[in-house]
């Protein structure tokens, strides 16, 4: 949705006409000439950037790409958290992550809409949650013993339907609050419960807010859209916090040492192929149709020269071909460093 001073702006460009001093076709290749050894103002590369003051960008690109990796994670975690409380398949995708004033975010909301208000402690103010009733209406379809459809009329829900769908805001709270947990430790709280927008005012109109909306799919028939506004100053003592690179480093550190411990003894039990290369070679496609019982394939390797042992289907060691009592068998003595000085094989 567009403001009134950003439609006036499209109007104004639209009303400027065609610049009369332009050259006519028929003023041949002599005025043409003249006209392009002289730089025109339009194509002039302009070394500013425009800055709305109204609408300053406080969220960077990395900034963004931050919250979308979180609550990438956060859909994730719901979806599979409805799909068990429901018993119907729920996939949650994040649809997009944008920056804008608190008075267009609400304009741009539909109504009505369950609307959760959040706190994580320890930041600062509120956050808002909120569920398209495309998504209300089919979630409590489901838990009330219906296929999940939802209705074709929107509408305030009833008291007992407020009762049913706090049970699922409940879950949707536990795990946007292990999303979290991939940037800081938050303890997310229920503050209150309204059915729009317009009746929440948890920020200044102009103050910018991040907006990551979800598109939901109810059993891969019906769809409808999650919303999470986080206004800037709930952010803002954390902002240098809120980076790729920060998630990616905490998500390492949180692993304790005993559970790297638990994991590396389960993966000594892991079985993994190991093939034993004794050589290759190259033959012609009328050779290889050639082919019978007997025939004897020279590869280009010597018999005295090593075997290459390959695990997973990568070469990792040199080897040389022996007897453990009645199998064959082969002894590692060299690892292999780079791949590409590998000779032979036919690699």
């Amino acid at each position: 949705m567009l403001s009134q001073e950003e439609i006036d702006s499209l109007l104004s460009s639209l009303s400027v006409g065609v610049d009369q001093n332009a050259p006519s076709p028929s003023t041949g290749n002599a005025a043409l000439g003249s006209e392009s050894a002289m730089p025109s103002a339009h194509h002039e590369k302009r070394n500013y950037k425009l800055y709305n003051f109204r609408r300053p960008d406080k969220f960077s690109k990395d900034h963004l790409r931050a919250l979308q990796t979180i609550h990438e994670s956060f859909a994730r975690q719901l979806g599979l958290v409805l799909t068990a409380y429901l018993r119907m398949t729920v996939e949650i995708d994040v649809v997009s992550v944008d920056q804008l004033t608190y008075d267009e975010f609400v304009r741009s909301m539909p109504s009505p809409m369950t609307v959760s208000i959040l706190e994580l402690d320890p930041l600062p103010g509120q956050v808002l949650l909120g569920f398209g009733y495309e998504v209300t209406s089919s979630v409590i379809d489901r838990m009330l013993g219906g296929p999940g459809t939802p209705e074709a009329k929107a509408r305030e829900l009833t008291d007992i339907e407020q009762s049913l769908i706090r049970r699922v805001l409940d879950r949707a709270i536990l795990s946007l609050e292990e999303a979290w947990r991939s940037m800081m430790n938050v303890n997310a709280s229920m503050v209150g419960f309204e059915e729009s927008y317009a009746l929440i005012q948890v920020a200044t109109p102009g103050e910018i807010v991040a907006l990551i909306t979800f598109e939901v799919n109810l059993g891969n028939k019906h769809s409808g859209l999650i919303s999470l506004c986080i206004p800037y100053p709930v952010l803002e003592g954390v902002i240098s916090q809120l980076s790729a690179q920060h998630i990616f480093h905490r998500q390492q550190s949180n692993i304790p040492f005993e559970e790297q411990e638990k994991i590396l003894q389960k993966l000594n039990y892991a079985k993994i192929p190991i093939q034993v290369l004794l050589g290759g070679t190259e033959l012609t496609v009328g050779d290889l149709l050639g082919l019978s019982v007997g025939d004897v394939i020279r590869l280009d390797r010597a018999a005295t020269d090593d075997l290459l042992a390959c695990v997973n289907g990568r070469p990792k060691f040199y080897c040389r071909p022996g007897r453990l009592k009645d199998k064959l068998a082969v002894y590692m003595y060299d690892s292999v460093e780079i791949e590409e000085s590998i000779e032979g094989f036919g690699l």
